[in-house]
Parts: structure tokens; sequence; C-alpha cells
């Protein structure tokens, strides 16, 4: 078989975002034909920010065992933010603070990638006879023994950082918003350029929108592997910030009127249209029954880009393990071997990509390190807990710093140190976390509080320290007016 895996930024590309887009679009079109989905109900990210989590991915590990635990960014970035963000605060909301006296102790940005000694995907795949191309977004690190090709890909194409302009902002075919209330979108704007490289070669500029020369490119490089076993790796940065869009895209949604939702949107439409092209290219090369195809989100949208609704029904955002920041689409398709019209209510994440593309390859996994993640093969195929043909998952994981969660059985604890808060919920009575029981039942919270602390010793301490923690109110975007008493947490970066 060969494999196909394509990331994107949003959980905007879910079925909700449908109507907004004029259509059902190719990502539901490929929802509902599909043999298997894990989305709506159990996606999980395996982190609220694209580094950690784009690292479980190609290592099926929890990414705090190698050091993962936040997105780099310059020191500057974090410093000119940080004092931005705090300029004029209302009376009583919580300040940003970035930590200059620790700036020495953590590596530069580039440096900060997966190490080689980890076992990426890629290489897993390499090992088994796979050809392996990787396009777009890589976030992995940008020094040599970090890069792509140092990874186990045969090819790359795309950038090595965690952003990139989608076209010339000066090209009267792009449409732009900027956000003049975001601190991160002002320092990103003039920092960042629209250009790929091929390989380790120098930039240079992409003759389409970056979503549709990815996707254009993703078309050639499934032609030109056909007839081999290939891996491809289709990381967009859609919809993520800066905002960007095609005149055209932006046209065919006259009907919202909100001009940065109208931007977003037409990002999205750009991205569901790669994600047509891809799938269409596997089917008109005689590869659809055969490929296995996974669709899933990074994390949450942003509050930073003053959407309101992007993560609706779900609380929170990017940077807060809530669900808003956490619940993925997650579908894979595989039309020779799995059933048509499963759904599975197992509790998915970013580190089972790796065991399930393992497991769909009949390669096994590296026996000399812990491996998170757990076959999602089974469960597509039907299978339940209790058939005892699938492996048990007691729980889920997640760390960043002082915030930490836990989601087992149903139940999920969230703890923020810096605040000395806890948040208990129910899942299965409230998916959208509205009441915390964390005082109504004690006994839970210091059950889940043992699994975390227990996570903790095995995962050992933080690499080096957050320079950064900013406070991310959990019920508002950023373009709203603070709430005095609102619910916040503190993420460190």
């Amino acid at each position: 078989s060969s494999a196909a895996a394509a990331a994107a930024t949003s959980v905007d590309l879910t079925l909700a975002a449908k109507q907004r887009l004029g259509g059902p679009g190719h990502v539901a079109a490929m929802a509902s034909a599909v043999r298997y989905i894990v989305g709506i109900n159990g996606g999980e990210a395996a982190a609220s920010v694209p580094r950690a989590s784009r690292a479980a991915l190609m290592t099926g590990r929890y990414p705090p065992r190698f050091g993962f635990e936040s997105t780099p960014a310059p020191a500057a970035m974090g410093k000119v933010t940080s004092e931005l963000m705090n300029a004029g605060l209302p009376a009583g909301a919580p300040p940003s603070v970035f930590h200059e006296d620790l700036v020495s102790q953590v590596p530069p940005m580039e440096e900060q990638g997966v190490p080689p000694e980890e076992v990426t995907l890629a290489e897993l795949l390499g090992d088994a006879g796979y050809y392996n191309v990787m396009l777009g977004k890589w976030h992995l690190g940008e020094t040599p023994g970090q890069r792509p090709v140092d990874q186990g890909f045969d090819e790359f194409l795309g950038f090595y950082a965690g952003g990139s302009m989608f076209g010339d902002p000066d090209d009267p075919g792009i449409v732009s918003a900027k956000q003049d209330f975001d601190p991160i979108d002002a320092f990103i704007w003039p920092i960042l350029s629209f250009a790929v490289r091929k390989d380790n070669e120098a930039r240079f500029t992409p003759d389409l929108y970056m979503t549709d020369y990815l996707s254009r490119e993703a078309v050639r490089a499934i032609e030109a592997n056909r007839n081999r076993p290939f891996f491809l790796y289709l990381a967009y940065n859609a919809p993520h910030t800066p905002l960007q869009a095609t005149r055209a895209d932006y046209d065919a949604l006259s009907h919202i009127e909100s001009h940065p939702e109208r931007v977003y949107a037409a990002m999205i439409r750009a991205l569901d249209r790669g994600v047509g092209e891809v799938l269409g290219a596997l089917e008109a090369n005689g590869l659809e029954d055969d490929t296995v195809v996974i669709f899933s989100s990074d994390n949450g949208g942003a509050h930073y880009i003053g959407l309101p609704e992007v993560n609706a029904p779900f609380r929170g955002w990017k940077m807060t393990f809530f669900e808003g920041g956490l619940r993925s689409p997650f579908f894979i398709k595989w039309p020779a071997q799995l059933p048509p019209g499963t759904r599975s209510e197992e509790p998915a994440s970013h580190i089972d990509v790796f065991t399930t593309v393992a497991s769909a390859a009949s390669t096994p996994v590296p026996s000399d390190r812990a491996i998170d993640g757990i076959d999602l093969l089974p469960f597509a195929r039907g299978a339940k807990r209790r058939d005892g043909a699938t492996r048990e998952r007691e729980a889920l994981f997640w760390r960043s710093g002082g915030l930490s969660t836990v989601r087992s059985r149903g139940w999920k604890l969230q703890v923020d140190r810096r605040q000395e808060k806890r948040w208990l919920f129910d899942l299965a009575s409230d998916p959208t976390e509205r009441q915390n029981l964390s005082a109504d039942r004690p006994q839970k919270v210091a059950e889940l509080q043992a699994l975390l602390d227990a996570h903790d010793r095995v995962l050992g301490p933080r690499h080096f320290p957050a320079l950064s923690e900013g406070a991310i109110p959990v019920d508002r975007s950023l373009r709203e007016p603070y709430v005095r008493g609102e619910e916040f947490v503190y993420w460190p970066n």
C-alpha cells in the first residue's frame, strides 16, 4: 500500500465549516464517504501548538519525551509580544510574563528540533522500502541533522520554520487581513517571506498561492511515484496567520460580511480544494483503493485571529488544553481494507499515526524505546475495547511546563500550576467543558492527579525553561474586551 497524510492547522476544517464555504466541499465529502471517521467525537491533537503535534505524528511518542512542550520562537518575539500585550492592560487583567533572565538557558529557535536519535515515520517507512516526500511546513528543526532530508525524507519542498507568507502582499490577486489587535500578527508580517526551498537548497518564490502550490506539487508527487510504494506527508500551513487568500476565493464568499472571517474562510476554501485535488490524483492514477489517507489538524483555532466561533461549540483555543485547543478532525480512508461507514468513539491522537501507519505497512515499530501510540486499524474495522483484540489505553496525556492534562475513561483533569487551579470535566455528559467538578469530586481529582504524577516521572523534567507565559482567556477571542473574573490559563512558551 501507499500512504498519504495531510496535516492542516485548524479545527475549523470540520464539517461545521461547510455552510460558510458555500457547500460541503472535499473534506466533508471525504468524511461522509468514508471508511472511517474519528473526528468530531474522538480526535485529539497531541498538543495544542503545531510544533509538538507534528513531532508526535512523526515519532509516535509524547513530545515532552524529547523536549517538545511548546513552539519555538525568537526570544525577541516573546519579549516584544509580551510588552505589547501588557500595554494598556485593563485593571485586574492577568499580565503576560517574559523571563529575560532565562534567555541564556534556551537554545536558539533554529536548534529546537526533533533529535536525530528519534526514529521518524519517514525513517521507519524508508527502511521498509517506501519513497518519502514531504511538502509544506516542517517546523521540526532547521539545523543539519534535524531537517526533513536528514530525518528520512527523500525529497522536501517547503519551509523549515513554523510560518510563511501565502503570497506577495503587494500582489493584486492576494487579499490580506491584518489583525491590528494582535501583537503576534504585528511581529510576523515584517519578518515572514513568501518562499520555499527544495531539500537543503536556497529558497525561491513559488509561482502560485502557497496552498495551491503545495496541492499542485502533491499531485505531481503522486504521479511521479505511482509505480512504487510511497509516503507523502503534505503539511499545509493554512489557515494559519498571516491571513491571506486569493482574490478568486475571497470573491466567491461574498455572503460573509466580516472581512477577516471572509479571508479566513477563503483560505480554508483553497485548502479544501487541494484535498480534492490530492484525492482526485489518487483516483486518476489507480491508487485510491490501496492508499491510506489520513487527514487531521495540528491544533484548534487560535484566539489571536479574533474569530469568536472558530472552535464552537468547544471552549478554549490553541495554547490551551481545553477541547477547543485539542479537538481535531481525524479521518482515515483506506477503501481496500476499511469497511464503509465505520465510526469509532475511541479517542485518537496524533501519537497514534506512527503505529497505525506502521501496521498498515506491515512494519514493526521500534522496540528499543517507548512508543506511546496505538494501532487504530482494529477500531477502524469496528473492534471494541471489550473484544480483547485491541490494546487498551488507560489515558491520554498533555504537558507544557506548568500546564498538564489527562483524559481517562471519559474524565479529563486540567492543572495550571501557576494559578494552582484544577478543572475536572465529565466529557461523557459535558463534552464542551462547561461544569468544573473539581470541588465536587475530590476522589476523581486525586485518581487522575496520580496518573499525571506517574506520567511526569516517566517524562522527566522539562528540557529547558519557557521564556514567556501568556494569559490565554478561555471564553473570548483576543479581539473581544477583557471580562473581569474570566477564566484563563497561563501558556508557557
